[in-house]
């Protein structure tokens, strides 16, 4: 399997109310020279994580010991700007498994599917509601539910559905990549190419 398995997920969340955070501010374009999709969470927000002599910047909220969880709650259009895939990689290899937002850019949004980071798009309103269950009690647990789509707030039981191809959620379900979906069916596409006349 490509990454661990998607079906119910529940844990508090860490959350970051900034809109617009683009891809460089995720990963910054300095620590792109990996190829491989490990070591990435090190340098997670690196310039907002952390001062110029490489001391933790307390307020931050990866930072702040009162938040923890696999689940990041950001602000609208998350994930804006270069397609860089290293910043979906750096998002996983933190430990999040799930980032919560308003608004997604489409190549970000398509690159945590790939690599096994659910991203929930709510609306404007409840994801206010979730940063107030946080700022209420910052180990507020919430329950995302991919086979149902649903998101929850546990204290309140409010929640609310969510969208997602087909074709991803069923990936995310069993825990594939492309490639492990193609090897999964590799039986039926030999007998297909087999029947088929050229």
């Amino acid at each position: 399997m490509a990454y661990d398995k998607f079906n119910i997920l529940k844990s508090s969340a860490v959350p970051l109310p900034i809109e617009n955070i683009d891809t460089d501010q995720i990963i910054p374009a300095r620590f792109l020279k990996a190829t491989e999709r490990v070591g990435f969470g090190d340098n997670l927000f690196r310039d907002w994580r952390y001062n110029q002599d490489d001391s933790l910047k307390s307020e931050f909220p990866l930072n702040d010991k009162r938040y923890s969880g696999k689940i990041l709650v950001g602000g609208k259009n998350f994930g804006s700007g270069s397609s860089r895939e290293h910043a979906a990689w750096a998002v996983y290899d933190y430990g999040f498994r799930c980032v919560v937002s308003s608004f997604f850019a489409d190549i970000f949004r398509n690159n945590c599917l790939n690599i096994g980071v659910l991203p929930v798009q709510v609306s404007a309103g409840f994801l206010q509601k979730i940063f107030s269950a946080i700022d209420s009690e910052s180990d507020s647990k919430f329950t995302i539910d991919l086979p149902k789509q649903t998101i929850t707030i546990d204290s309140s039981g409010e929640f609310e559905n969510f969208k997602i191809n087909s074709y991803k959620k069923d990936n995310m379900l069993n825990g594939f990549d492309d490639i492990d979906y193609l090897m999964n069916i590799k039986d039926q596409i030999g007998e297909f190419a087999k029947n088929t006349p050229l």
